[in-house]
């Protein structure tokens, strides 16, 4: 006898059918939820790419960006002083710019070079572990 939604009904089956049918029924839960992630990770992977492509478009027309914004600059000071004054003062701050965010980036990286890593880690436990076995 079925269901109206088509599943079996085990009201009139004993209880050691149904208990040995509890390892497929686990064994078919756990491979929906198998399917169910590959699913939701293909699906997450797709928009996680996009966001990804959408997200370089946006570099690059910030990276296109940024000379007309140098251009802009060195006009508008020109208006006030000659332009190869003002070329050299938008140079000086954006090169100004670039020693700001190097002397940063290197902060982090001797930041990161003072953390201690897992391997440096697992060197020190080894070492430890063979002190106290040499001392045994």
């Amino acid at each position: 006898m079925t269901t109206p939604r088509g599943f079996r009904d085990r009201a009139d089956d004993s209880l050691l059918t149904l208990l040995g049918e509890v390892p497929e029924l686990v064994r078919n839960l756990v491979m929906a939820e198998i399917d169910s992630a590959k699913k939701w990770l293909a699906s997450a992977g797709k928009n996680a790419g996009m966001g990804g492509a959408w997200f370089l478009v946006a570099l690059f027309f910030l990276f296109w960006s940024l000379p007309a914004l140098g251009a802009f600059a060195i006009i508008g000071l020109s208006s006030w002083i000659p332009a190869w004054v003002a070329s050299l003062i938008v140079v000086g701050i954006a090169l100004l710019g670039v020693v700001v965010f190097a002397l940063l980036g290197i902060a982090r990286f001797k930041r990161l070079s003072r953390s201690e890593n897992p391997a440096r880690a697992i060197a020190t436990d080894r070492r430890i572990v063979k002190e106290s076995f040499d001392e045994l």
